[in-house]
């Protein structure tokens, strides 16, 4: 989490820095470009619609796995495996560094309404 000034429970939140900023848009950048990838992949090697490229590649990818698509070719099932290795980490990273981002954002509108901050009362209006 971003470090800084103390929340309620006692973690530390600070306001991201271009440095994160960055690095949330690499992370976006690279789920993207896995997804993206796999399905094409999937519709080459499996050939599947495009949306059933995509739909396996989003459920692989982040584990639900519903066992109504699946791989049927050994080069498919090899590429899975390296898929799923692969994109569970950049998934992972992703949903955390958006989380983060998320929480902070929470945080500081609740410190603009403590404080009376003119900036967060102007935003409701």
């Amino acid at each position: 989490m971003y470090a800084g000034a103390s929340s309620d429970d006692g973690s530390k939140i600070r306001k991201p820095t271009v440095l994160d900023d960055h690095f949330y848009k690499v992370v976006w950048l690279s789920a993207f470009a896995l997804i993206a990838a796999a399905t094409v992949v999937y519709r080459w090697l499996e050939d599947w619609s495009w949306v059933d490229s995509l739909y396996f590649s989003v459920v692989a990818v982040t584990t639900v796995g519903f066992g109504d698509l699946a791989p049927t070719k050994d080069a498919s099932k090899l590429v899975t495996v390296a898929y799923v290795l692969a994109g569970i980490g950049i998934i992972t990273t992703f949903i955390n560094v958006r989380l983060q981002r998320n929480t902070y954002r929470r945080y500081e509108g609740r410190e603009g309404k403590k404080h009376g901050n003119k900036k967060h009362d102007d935003k409701k209006k």
